[in-house]
C-alpha cells in the first residue's frame, strides 16, 4: 500500500477577509495555491484539505487513491481535532466543508489527520499566502506550480 504525505494550509487575511489555500504533497512533490475570495480563516483551511484530497486522486486516479492512505499533515489544531472528531463542529458554515472531507475520505485506503507546528508547514502556508499575493495584484486566483 502506499502512502501519501500531503501538508496544508488556508489563511485569510482578517476573519473573515480575503482567503486562500495551500497544499504540498511532499510524496508527489506537487504544490498549488488558490484564491478563495472571502473566507475564515477556518473555511480556508478546511478548503486546503478538501483540495489537497482531490488533487491527490486526481494525480493517482481513483483505483490506486483505492490502496492508498494519505497523511494529513496540518497546523490548524482546530480543524485536526475536529476530523478526528475530539471537537464537534458548532460553526454551520464549517459544517458542509466536513462533510465534504469525509465524503473524500472514502476514496482512499486511510486518511489520517495530523497536527504539526506552523514551522513544518512552510511549504504549504507559502503557496497560501503566494495565492493571495497574486490574487491582489490580478483576478486569476488559480496558481500551480
Amino acid at each position: 500500500m502506499q502512502k501519501i504525505v500531503m501538508y496544508s494550509d488556508g489563511g485569510s487575511r482578517g476573519n473573515p477577509g480575503p482567503a486562500a489555500l495551500g497544499v504540498y504533497i511532499e510524496t508527489l512533490d506537487k504544490a498549488f495555491g488558490e484564491y478563495l475570495g472571502t473566507k475564515t480563516n477556518n473555511e480556508a483551511e478546511y478548503a486546503a484539505i478538501v483540495a489537497g484530497l482531490k488533487k491527490i486522486k486526481s494525480l493517482i486516479g481513483k483505483e490506486k487513491a483505492k490502496q492508498t492512505a494519505v497523511e494529513c499533515r496540518m497546523d490548524s489544531e482546530l480543524a485536526m481535532k475536529q476530523l478526528n472528531h475530539v471537537y464537534k463542529i458548532e460553526n454551520e458554515r464549517l459544517q458542509p466543508l466536513f462533510f465534504q472531507v469525509w465524503n473524500l475520505m472514502l476514496d482512499f485506503s486511510s486518511v489520517e489527520f495530523v497536527h504539526v507546528r506552523r514551522e513544518l508547514n512552510t511549504r504549504a502556508d507559502a503557496e497560501a499566502n503566494r495565492a493571495m499575493d497574486e490574487a491582489a495584484k490580478s483576478d486569476t486566483g488559480k496558481l500551480f506550480s
